[in-house]
């Protein structure tokens, strides 16, 4: 009977685990990315889409700093490249920065285009990534028999 109970207790366990990673995976972004927090991950837009970037940064250093910081979405194919931003912060502290876009309406679909942070004359290409998808769909409005 103790062996019945622990079988049935293991199976129904790994359902449940199981279960859990795919509700967590089901959103197109790793599991990896999950557990940091936001770290990267693939955002699916169509031309003309509107996109917004969040970017958190910190000063740790031990004197306040100042610093230009732009963004720029970079493929072989399109790029866009945000407006400018100064930055101005304490040692420790630390400020979001805010930039909204859109993607080129000459786009091509299925192409993938990298976010890359440029500040104090150096850049760092960060694991986020615009792929482009086909933003057209067909409806019938109407339609007549005589």
């Amino acid at each position: 009977m103790k062996k019945k109970f622990a079988l049935l207790s293991l199976a129904l366990i790994t359902i449940i685990v199981t279960l859990g990673f795919s509700y967590m995976g089901s959103d197109n972004q790793s599991l990896a990315c999950l557990a940091c927090g936001g770290c990267g991950g693939v955002v699916d837009k169509a031309s003309c889409e509107a996109f917004t970037v969040k970017i958190s940064f910190k000063n740790i250093g031990k004197a306040e700093g100042t610093w230009s910081v732009n963004i720029a979405f970079e493929d072989e194919a399109w790029s866009w490249s945000g407006t400018p931003k100064t930055l101005t912060l304490k040692p420790c502290h630390k400020k979001t920065l805010t930039w909204n876009g859109n993607v080129p309406e000459d786009a091509p679909i299925d192409s993938m285009a990298r976010l890359i942070v440029y500040y104090a004359d150096s850049f760092e290409p960060l694991d986020w990534w615009i792929h482009v998808i086909d933003g057209a769909e067909l409806t019938i409005t109407s339609s007549t028999v005589e």
